[in-house]
């Protein structure tokens, strides 16, 4: 019996063994893969780590060549996310302010140059090796060159797009853009590329304090030579940033000057007169000048006056302006102000009548006073009430005591010729 049990469980071990053993097998078969696997990758990080490529390993070069590529990548993305951000916004309904910022950033996009984002990347991947400080010192300089290539072609862009808004509606972009556009165009991409270049030679490690000097003393010499030129010129930025006046206002200038302005240029506005002819007149004597814009007045004061005769009655004379009160009121764009009986004239009683035209438009303004004339002849005509003329009234005496003067003057005269000696 003992023996039996022996044997059957020997047999057991056998059958778990025989189970075992492909498993056992395949344990050992990939630790030798694994160890294989091992080998090959120690194999070949010392052949990038033992081959040379200008004193530096291979595998340092392997790094800064993903470095590139993810530098590259992370700027591309960004800036395809920025656009795509901002015409989101521009889609939605903000503020004006915010609204003319994100066209302004999708402007600036076309300026983002692939092969500047391809070298800014090159260079951040380049400062991953070990190199030389004189070489580190001359990647961070081409560093910043480029960063101002592209920020210049950015601000480039977006002083463009800028202006472009700027753009008044009904008004030939032709009549505006050499004036002010021309002008803040010129001097923003001046500013811009005078930044820019100072700051790359900083980096460059030129000494600009000399050059900024220079500057100054070169800009006051061509300052005194063209002082009436440049005085020309930022009066016509003035113009153009303050808006006294825009291409199409009608303006009176020193009442002397009036007309349409046809043209704001850099150094003259032109406008044309009522006769047909073109007024020139240079900016900075415009600027000096007393400007009154009729283009933008909201409504018209209007001061007339009449006279009557003296034999008016004075019941007549004091229904007048109640009369006038009810006409101006009856008229459309027009709100009255007064009318009164306001002094004895040489030979009229005078009134004075104060309303407001409701429009800008001259034309509309005299339909309206038109209307107000014909309108208050028929109502004086209604009441019998005559209207004052020039006259001048002399008081001769009677005929006889006319005739009896030189009756005796002609008496005087015979008597003193009778006197004198023969």
């Amino acid at each position: 019996m003992p023996q039996s049990i022996c044997i059957f469980a020997c047999r057991k071990h056998l059958r778990t063994i025989q189970l075992l053993r492909p498993l056992i097998f395949r344990a050992r078969t990939a630790g030798k893969s694994q160890q294989a696997a091992r080998n090959r990758r120690n194999r070949h990080m010392a052949v990038l780590q033992n081959w040379m490529v200008f004193g530096i390993s291979l595998e340092s070069w392997l790094y800064a060549l993903i470095t590139t590529c993810l530098i590259y990548l992370l700027l591309d993305v960004l800036t395809r996310s920025t656009v795509h951000l901002a015409k989101r916004r521009i889609a939605l309904p903000p503020k004006a302010a915010s609204r003319r910022i994100n066209q302004v950033v999708v402007g600036m996009a076309p300026g983002s140059k692939r092969y500047l984002y391809f070298l800014f990347a090159l260079l951040i991947g380049l400062q991953t090796l070990l190199l030389p400080a004189t070489l580190e010192l001359r990647l961070f300089q081409a560093g910043v060159i480029v960063v101002g290539i592209q920020a210049l072609l950015w601000i480039n862009r977006g002083i463009n797009t800028w202006l472009e808004d700027l753009d008044i509606s009904g008004i030939n972009p032709d009549l505006r853009k050499r004036a002010t556009t021309t002008t803040m165009v010129f001097l923003l991409r001046l500013a811009v590329m005078l930044t820019v270049v100072l700051t790359v030679l900083a980096n460059l490690g030129v000494n600009i304090t000399a050059f900024v000097a220079s500057l100054g003393i070169g800009g006051i010499a061509i300052a005194l030579a063209l002082q009436t030129i440049l005085s020309d010129l930022f009066a016509s930025l003035s113009i153009g940033l303050d808006k006294p006046f825009e291409v199409g206002d009608f303006i009176i200038v020193d009442e002397v000057m009036l007309g349409t302005v046809e043209y704001i240029g850099v150094k003259t506005t032109r406008l044309r007169s009522l006769g047909g002819e073109q007024l020139v007149r240079s900016n900075t004597e415009l600027l000096k000048s007393v400007i009154r814009n009729y283009k933008r007045m909201a409504e018209r004061r209007i001061v007339f006056s009449f006279g009557i005769r003296y034999e008016t009655p004075l019941a007549k004379v004091g229904q007048l302006g109640s009369v006038l009160g009810e006409i101006i009121s009856a008229i459309d764009n027009t709100r009255f102000d007064r009318a009164h009986f306001v002094k004895f004239g040489a030979s009229s009683l005078d009134f004075e009548v104060v309303y407001y035209v409701l429009s800008s438009d001259y034309n509309t303004y005299m339909d309206i006073q038109q209307r107000i004339n014909l309108e208050l002849m028929q109502a004086c005509a209604q009441r019998g009430i005559l209207f004052a003329r020039p006259t001048s009234i002399l008081h001769f005496g009677s005929e006889v005591r006319l005739a009896s003067a030189e009756i005796e003057a002609v008496n005087k005269d015979a008597a003193t010729l009778q006197d004198m000696p023969g």
